[in-house]
């Protein structure tokens, strides 16, 4: 059995290894930034796409778009989640209010149901995205087919008016 010295056991311990200095500033600015950019990400803001080619109206409205199928009406074409459905000046001169081909892609749409039951609402939902300057006559068409493809809770996107004085 050896008997260290009180100095043979400093030395041992240095030897050893010297405790270790961890800087953990660095490692508090890493999450902090991480919890600013989750708490950024968050947001309960949802937007709707917006074409180049349509001119929304504006509205002083407060609403936020709920999530729908999102039908773009054109100055040229109709469009259902982005697939083109019809050209504009065909509907305009069509005789009837029920276009066909988007009939057909709406209830393409409804088969799309989404399985929980909560979600079953959202389904029958549609969002109309319409150039200030389509024909009234062309949307009627639009909204008379939505309805028959059993899409009763039509919704218009308009671009929001800034300023106090909107």
């Amino acid at each position: 059995m050896s008997t260290m010295t009180a100095r043979e056991k400093r030395e041992a311990h240095k030897r050893a290894g010297s405790s270790v200095d961890m800087n953990l500033v660095s490692l508090i600015d890493v999450f902090t930034i991480l919890i600013f950019f989750l708490l950024a990400q968050v947001g309960p803001i949802e937007t709707l796409p917006s074409p180049k080619a349509v001119q929304l109206p504006m509205s002083t409205a407060d609403k936020d778009p709920k999530p729908a199928v999102v039908l773009v009406v054109s100055g040229t074409e109709i469009l259902v989640e982005g697939r083109k459905v019809a050209d504009l000046a065909a509907v305009a001169a069509q005789k009837g209010d029920l276009i066909a081909t988007l009939k057909t892609e709406l209830d393409q749409q409804a088969q799309r149901v989404a399985v929980r039951s909560e979600n079953k609402k959202a389904t029958n939902a549609i969002t109309i995205m319409s150039d200030k300057d389509v024909p009234y006559h062309v949307l009627r068409k639009v909204m008379v087919t939505c309805a028959t493809a059993n899409f009763g809770d039509v919704s218009f996107a308009l671009r929001r008016k800034e300023g106090k004085d909107a």
